[in-house]
């Protein structure tokens, strides 16, 4: 009876491990999906999120494309471009102190009361004769007009007779007591021309405005070139992220396979429930991986359209790959002769040299305070003086007793007088306290300083040179390396399928095998782009133009 009980049981078992061993399983019956270049952050398991992804796809881009667009989007760059206009500016109004002035001033002057300046003198009385004199005239033509009876008139009779001269012509006799001497409206205009002729200030400063001109214009090329090397080592970033995706998101579909086969060994009783605890935990460990994956993706595209000065809402898709082209192109350049290269060839050294010509014209600008300047003057004014009443007594010439009336016009000659002055100004400050030999020494400080960040600066372009070659040839030697690593893991995954189907291996090893070789994919990819950035970093270190490459102008040797 027990043996019987025996027999039974071992025939179960047998049968129980005859329906495992003849289960199917998906995942290693057929090779692992290659690395897709996919820009959608959609689950692959749903039509709806990949319709979803292709609408958020958005425009095509690819590193060319980006580059052209921060070249002419770029906030930095086209901070750096003001710079430049402003300099511009500066440059006309440097030129401007040197260009003739050419000033116009004019006043209205409205007297409502005029003080009399003979007020208080015995003068007053030359004004107020009466007509005294022209009585003399008149009585003296009458003695010596030929009558041999002249009857010459008292004064009175004289006064008498202009009077009713002056009723007929329709003249109303003032009340007197008047100033003669005012004026009620004075009107003053004046045009002043001045030249320069000599001012040693201004010509320095002409000169050092137009060599920060071309300190700005260095600044510019040297942040294109560094914009250039940004956007690139962005968009392989972004790249690299987006593999990264695909890498998570075929680990999470591996572990899901090994979750229902696990869970099935443990349904049938050949495997113990903690290794389906197991599958569990590495199940939502690889899904965080493929969020984080994802979040990382989206976190380098917005970090490249700020490099790019592109709206952050704009929708792009990559269209470049991860691949290490050219990979001999700077494989004998030499470090002396990257270095020159750097040395002729970097704007930002340049900008440095230019820097220290620019103090020196500082300096020359403060000297020029010792000498004077001279400058030729002309003025050109008119001034009017109209009196509100127009209206003058007109006298007959040959009867004193004879009156009529005349109204002149605003600009009537005889308001208006002008004046025509020219000369030469001279101006020269002789004593200022010291303060000019001060600002000399200050100035030439600041040259030393200058010279000094030259110096600097070269040393710092040596290393930066001679550091972008050894991480170029590093990268290129990771890439070998990685390169013969996916080998050898594209080899195993092909040899354990192999052993699974000769019934020597299990499922589990084949999927282990298939993450070894996409981590492999992933770590080759990681060092193609670490090749692809220092080549764009060697590129900016010695100054080249991007997109310009020129290999073939370095001296070779192999290097150390």
């Amino acid at each position: 009876m027990r043996t019987s009980h025996s027999s039974l049981l071992a025939v179960g078992l047998a049968v129980c491990a005859c329906a495992v061993l003849l289960t199917p399983s998906a995942a290693p019956a057929q090779p692992i999906e290659p690395i897709r270049h996919s820009d959608t952050t959609a689950h692959p398991d749903t039509s709806r999120d990949r319709a979803s992804g292709r609408r958020r796809s958005g425009t095509p881009l690819s590193v060319t494309d980006a580059i052209q667009v921060a070249l002419e989007e770029s906030y930095s760059l086209r901070d750096v471009q003001l710079d430049v206009r402003n300099a511009d500016a500066r440059i006309q109004s440097a030129w401007g102190r040197l260009y003739p002035q050419l000033d116009a001033t004019g006043n209205y002057t409205r007297n409502i009361r005029t003080a009399n300046p003979f007020a208080g003198s015995d003068v007053t009385g030359l004004f107020s004769g009466g007509g005294a004199s022209e009585w003399v005239t008149f009585n003296e033509q009458l003695r010596t007009d030929g009558n041999p009876n002249p009857d010459p008139i008292t004064i009175e009779e004289f006064r008498r007779r202009q009077q009713a001269g002056r009723r007929e012509a329709g003249i109303t006799p003032g009340s007197g007591g008047g100033n003669p001497f005012g004026v009620a409206n004075q009107f003053t205009g004046a045009l002043r021309l001045r030249q320069t002729l000599y001012n040693g200030q201004a010509i320095a400063a002409v000169q050092g405005a137009q060599t920060l001109k071309d300190l700005n214009q260095t600044a510019l090329d040297r942040q294109k070139r560094v914009l250039v090397n940004e956007v690139r080592q962005a968009y392989h970033d972004a790249l690299l992220a987006r593999a990264q995706i695909d890498v998570a998101r075929q680990g999470l579909q591996r572990a899901q396979e090994t979750f229902r086969e696990v869970s099935q060994q443990v349904s049938a009783g050949t495997v113990p429930k903690s290794e389906r605890l197991s599958a569990e935990v590495e199940r939502a460990n690889r899904e965080t991986q493929l969020v984080q994956a994802r979040s990382d993706y989206a976190s380098a595209l917005d970090g490249l359209k700020q490099t790019m000065g592109i709206d952050a809402d704009a929708a792009i898709q990559l269209t470049g790959d991860l691949e290490a082209d050219h990979r001999d192109q700077y494989a004998e350049v030499s470090v002396q002769s990257a270095v020159d290269r750097a040395l002729r060839n970097r704007s930002d050294l340049e900008r440095a040299r230019l820097n220290a010509e620019l103090q020196e014209v500082r300096k020359d600008t403060e000297q020029a305070r010792y000498f004077p300047t001279v400058a030729a003057v002309a003025n050109l004014s008119m001034s009017g003086r109209v009196p509100s009443d127009r209206t003058s007594v007109i006298s007959d010439p040959t009867d004193p007793f004879e009156f009529d009336t005349r109204t002149r016009g605003v600009f009537a000659d005889s308001y208006w007088n002008p004046s025509l002055s020219v000369g030469l100004e001279l101006s020269w400050n002789l004593f200022d306290g010291f303060q000019r030999r001060s600002s000399i020494q200050q100035q030439e400080v600041a040259v030393q300083r200058a010279e000094l960040q030259v110096s600097q600066l070269r040393q710092s372009v040596r290393i930066q040179v001679q550091r972008a070659l050894r991480n170029l040839e590093a990268a290129r030697q990771r890439i070998q390396s990685q390169s013969t690593n996916l080998e050898t893991a594209r080899t195993n995954y092909r040899f354990a399928q192999q052993r699974l189907g000769q019934g020597v291996s299990s499922p589990f090893r084949v999927r282990e095998a298939s993450r070894q070789l996409d981590q492999s994919r992933l770590n080759y990819l990681q060092a193609v782009r670490d090749y692809m950035n220092a080549k764009s970093a060697f590129e900016t270190a010695v100054g080249q133009p991007a997109g310009v490459p020129d290999a073939a102008s370095f001296e070779t040797a192999r290097l150390e």
